[in-house]
């Protein structure tokens, strides 16, 4: 056996249990001995995963949940590997993660990206329970309430767990956020709803799918809210903008007549 390193109490990061990167953020949420997951990362890790969780002496036949915060194939591609070595667990996820990965869907999950030339392998993974907005996960005399925050994708899910936030891809430390792209499914509007909800809870820590954990900063908070709010008005965001006022600018100018003194 080797020491539980606990960031909170019920609470293991398999990144920072194995003092280096693994990939997205793996969090062991347990009680006694029963436990779960919340995500899994890439297939190539997943092994390596589960022995260290047996050797935090786990009982593999205690795993109750293979959480899915959503559909990227950097969360998710070892999920039937896992599910090979941990049978007992259910793959839970929400309804639009379910059918993106029954459909294999490659630029959904981000599995293909053909102007970077990346091309990652996609298993067939089947959703075992459907979960969405407030809908509880019990782990022993733990209840994980779900959270739908769409944005960064119209699947993904947070988990709250008294005062921490499971808080998938909405928010990192630095203050970004997870990958704006149309073709992903990501809704600005969706994103800024979702991050006006962390904000305005009263959960202390927020623990992300990527990077360090860290303590809810509401200025932070806003600091993004306001950066994304502009987005959704600029030609850089393309289709995931709602519209861009230089062009009313343009059509009351194409009206007017151009001016060079007022240039």
């Amino acid at each position: 056996m080797i020491e539980r390193l606990e960031l909170f109490p019920h609470v293991i990061e398999m990144n920072y249990q194995g003092r280096r990167r693994l990939g997205c953020c793996v969090y062991l949420v347990f009680d006694e001995n029963d436990w779960a997951l919340i995500d899994i990362g890439y297939e190539d890790t997943t092994d390596e995963i589960i022995e260290m969780i047996r050797k935090l002496d786990f009982p593999l036949a205690n795993c109750r949940y293979l959480v899915a915060t959503h559909a990227d194939v950097d969360h998710i591609q070892g999920l039937k590997r896992a599910k090979e070595l941990l049978p007992n667990a259910k793959i839970v996820g929400h309804p639009d993660t379910a059918t993106a990965l029954a459909k294999g869907d490659r630029i959904i999950t981000y599995a293909e990206i053909e102007a970077q030339g990346i091309s990652i392998d996609l298993p067939t993974i089947k959703i075992d329970e459907k979960i969405n907005e407030g809908d509880t996960l019990k782990l022993g005399s733990l209840e994980l309430e779900v959270w739908h925050t769409p944005g960064h994708t119209n699947g993904q899910l947070a988990f709250r767990m008294g005062n921490l936030l499971f808080s998938g891809d909405n928010i990192y430390r630095d203050g970004c956020v997870g990958n704006i792209d149309a073709h992903h499914g990501s809704d600005i509007p969706d994103f800024i709803e979702s991050l006006k909800r962390i904000k305005a809870s009263d959960v202390e820590f927020l623990l992300p799918s990527h990077g360090p954990v860290f303590r809810k900063d509401d200025e932070q908070l806003q600091k993004t809210i306001d950066r994304l709010t502009e987005y959704q008005h600029m030609a850089d965001f393309g289709t995931c903008a709602v519209d861009w006022p230089l062009l009313e600018e343009w059509d009351e100018e194409l009206l007017q007549g151009f001016d060079p003194n007022k240039a």
